[in-house]
């Protein structure tokens, strides 16, 4: 079982193409993820993107777009360890707990922007 296992789910009122957009390139990737490279081995469209992760962690990633209702649930998955070998327990603690914290500010981050201040029961653009 991998050290760093990290899953994460945002609705976002936006349709699949939309979100799928903002991660069509590899330059949006190091955004995210900049000290993870990453090599995409699932292209699957408006449905996400699944990677093999090394650089700092070394394993899988996946976001994985489901449309639902007027918009997008964007799940997140993480599965991988750390590059320099196995961390103790605490620290595997703190890793995941970064982990978690950066997934989801990805996910608010692309939120806030592709909304653009869309009020609440209006439905998406695009």
């Amino acid at each position: 079982m991998a050290s760093v296992d990290v899953v994460d789910e945002t609705f976002l009122a936006v349709p699949p193409g939309v979100v799928a957009a903002a991660f069509a390139s590899p330059a949006s990737w190091r955004a995210f993820w900049p000290d993870l490279d990453l090599d995409v081995y699932a292209n699957r469209g408006d449905e996400g993107l699944r990677w093999t992760v090394g650089g700092a962690l070394v394993g899988t990633m996946e976001v994985w777009l489901e449309p639902v209702l007027d918009g997008t649930v964007l799940h997140y998955f993480l599965r991988a360890d750390p590059a320099a070998g196995p961390l103790a327990p605490r620290g595997a603690r703190r890793e995941v707990q970064r982990r978690q914290l950066d997934a989801k500010s990805v996910a608010l981050g692309l939120k806030l922007t592709l909304e653009d201040g869309r009020p609440a029961g209006c439905p998406p653009a695009g």
